[in-house]
């Protein structure tokens, strides 16, 4: 195995690891983890970057990186001024491991800039992956999903369109590999069922976001790459195979319905894989038929045009196809448009049903949460209501009872969370990035012919899968994803800091041979060790918050156990791990009221409100000690009156109301 093939399959995996570990990045367990061994591994790949002679010749992509670094900053800094500043800090771990994964991106493009392949063929893998484990919780639902209740593929994220995504980003990637005329052709044709798997996955998620975001990358890359008509092959043989298999798979009760029963599900996924085999077996004879087609004879340049003019007429068929569609329904095309507006934009519009044909529907609750955001933003516009707060304001400004963490678009969530500071940042950095991708994709730069070299077509292949990754985030909360985020992020990096074409380092020489001639250069060595340094403390800073909620488990062990002196030692230090968290004092609560020390357990609660008072939870928790603890229903009702006013619509706080009014004789 070469080490092309080594470094493909070693990034594929650490890809793959970051997905099966963090899985939709809710847990903090898993996110810990992740963002403990990102950061630790980020740090000693820096370390290697300056070690290295000749990898910093010029600052590429720096300036992208520091706008990336100036937003972790200004997330850890909303923790002063955060309505949750326990959630704050934990947003601030993430952002700076999203950092880091950028960093490294630009490292490797610096260090190794020849290996480029490697990480376009990693993100196919790392997509295929996800979706072929996807896939076979359909194919072997009693091993792998047993307890599912919905249709909609979500595992391993157990989120619907962070798996869509997965398998969106891996899609210029096939482009990528079915039209690239190095390598060998059997490889290539790989491509055709790796796409066909890709869409079945999106399809079968019912993602509309992943397949508007698609459509966008993969039309980057088509608009940018010349190898159009082999793209077109790759893309419309892959389709039409994904589309019968999905076809066959929306008919069947136990693959399309929501709560079926676990045998019928089993033997629908059984003939499921049988399709799947099969669509994999067509896809790989049409991709090796084609391509051997290409190699013995390629298309005369006249077939080409020829070609390429089918396949644009085609493309400018479709929207006057869906107009025409529009105007011969019942409603009329304005009638049509005008619904649809509505749909998409109005808070209370019904949303479609969870099934297959939502794919072609286009209300969305998400316009409910945006709107939500918006309403956050407008009376916090400056600096937001701090990183992750939009999740604790929210209840004051909803119309229903769902808990909802995100407002499912990055603008929106920015806004609420860290208002126009927060956008003129991430704008910024868009800015920037689109800079440094452009300089090194540009058709200007490079070889003096201006033609389109291998590398640069693999440059526009990450940067397709950046634009894919930035259109999803704009329309939902995949930025919160680990898995998704971090293929992205790395694609970024790599694409910002390699710079115009042929001012890379010049392969040949072993990295571990330049290593060792950077640790010749004393001035190196100490910024390699701060590289290092900085690593290990972001690894350390981002361990602090599950270090926090490991000792406050400790302590309601011990509590279990009857061990006051150390459930109360225990919770103590969680506090002091974590001073930003209520969790530690509300343990602290609990651990008093077993004792029967009453006003020490109040004072636990109070000193949760005094944290975060326009937190509704902490007011509600004291308002059910005093009514069920302290048995003093007036002191619950002066509780319960800053709770309903930052939720008014929780069920649980309307209950309490209604009771502690009655236990006060008073009419509710």
């Amino acid at each position: 195995m070469g080490a092309g093939t080594l470094t493909t399959v070693g990034l594929a995996a650490l890809l793959v690891a970051v997905a099966l570990i963090a899985r939709g990045g809710l847990q903090l367990g898993p996110l810990t983890t992740v963002e403990v061994g990102v950061d630790a591994g980020t740090g000693v790949l820096g370390a290697v970057a300056v070690l290295t002679p000749g990898a910093v010749r010029r600052p590429w992509g720096m300036a992208t990186l520091g706008l990336m670094a100036l937003l972790a900053i200004l997330t850890a800094a909303s923790i002063t001024w955060s309505v949750d500043a326990g959630d704050s800090w934990v947003e601030a771990n993430r952002t700076l491991s999203y950092v880091a994964v950028f960093a490294a991106g630009v490292a490797l493009a610096r260090v190794a800039p020849e290996r480029w392949p490697s990480l376009v063929a990693a993100t196919v893998l790392a997509g295929l992956t996800v979706s072929a484990y996807a896939l076979a919780t359909k194919v072997f639902p009693g091993a792998l999903s047993p307890d599912e209740v919905y249709a909609r593929l979500r595992e391993p994220f157990g989120y619907w369109n962070a798996v869509g995504l997965m398998a969106a980003l891996a899609a210029p990637g096939c482009l990528w590999l079915g039209s690239r005329r190095t390598g060998h052709a059997a490889l290539n044709a790989l491509a055709y069922p790796a796409l066909g798997l890709l869409l079945v996955t999106i399809l079968l998620a019912y993602s509309r976001g992943s397949l508007l975001a698609l459509v966008i990358g993969c039309g980057v890359w088509f608009a940018a790459v010349p190898l159009r008509l082999r793209g077109v092959a790759v893309l419309a043989t892959s389709a039409a195979g994904a589309v019968v298999a999905c076809a066959w798979a929306f008919g069947q009760r136990g693959l399309s319905q929501d709560r079926v029963a676990l045998a019928e599900r089993s033997a629908a996924g059984h003939e499921f894989g049988l399709v799947l085999v099969a669509m994999v077996v067509v896809l790989l004879a049409a991709g090796l038929g084609i391509g051997f087609a290409l190699a013995q004879r390629a298309p005369s340049p006249a077939t080409r045009r020829r070609v390429g003019l089918a396949v644009l007429v085609c493309v400018s068929l479709v929207p006057v196809a869906l107009v025409g569609a529009l105007a011969l329904s019942q409603r009329g095309l304005g009638g049509s448009v005008s619904k649809g507006w509505s749909d998409l934009t109005n808070p209370n519009a019904s949303t479609p049903a969870n099934t297959a044909d939502r794919l072609t529907a286009v209300g969305s609750v998400r316009a409910r949460y945006w709107h939500e955001a918006l309403q956050i933003f407008k009376a916090h516009q400056v600096a937001g209501v701090g990183a992750g707060g939009y999740a604790t304001v929210r209840p004051r400004y909803r119309q229903d009872t769902l808990d909802v963490r995100h407002a499912h678009g990055y603008i929106v969530q920015t806004l609420a969370d860290l208002g126009l500071a927060g956008l003129a940042v991430s704008l910024a950095l868009l800015a920037a990035w689109l800079a440094a991708a452009a300089r090194t994709t540009g058709p200007w730069r490079g070889p003096r012919t201006g033609a389109f070299v291998p590398e640069r077509v693999g440059m526009v292949t990450l940067a397709a899968v950046v634009v894919t990754f930035g259109v999803h985030s704009f329309v939902d909360w995949t930025w919160f994803v680990p898995g998704n985020a971090m293929l992205a992020l790395l694609c970024a990096g790599w694409v910002a800091a390699r710079g115009p074409l042929g001012a890379g380092v010049p392969a040949g020489v072993p990295l571990i041979a330049r290593v060792r001639g950077g640790l010749r250069d004393r001035r190196l060595a100490p910024l390699a060790a701060a590289a290092v340094l900085v690593g290990l403390v972001g690894a350390w800073t981002a361990y602090q918050p599950q270090r926090s909620v490991d000792a406050g488990d400790s302590a309601l062990t011990a509590l279990e156990g009857k061990d006051l002196a150390k459930a109360r030692a225990e919770a103590d230090n969680a506090r002091r791990i974590n001073p930003l968290s209520v969790e530690p004092l509300y343990d602290r609560s609990a651990i008093e009221l077993s004792a029967g020390r009453l006003p020490a357990a109040r004072a636990a609660l109070q000193a949760a409100i005094n944290l975060q008072p326009s937190n509704p939870e902490p007011w509600q928790r004291l308002a059910e000690f005093e009514l069920y603890s302290a048995g003093n229903p007036r002191a619950a009702l002066n509780a319960l009156g800053p709770a309903l006013y930052l939720d008014p619509r929780s069920p649980s706080g309307q209950a309490l109301f209604l009771e502690a009014t009655r236990k006060t004789g008073a009419t509710p």
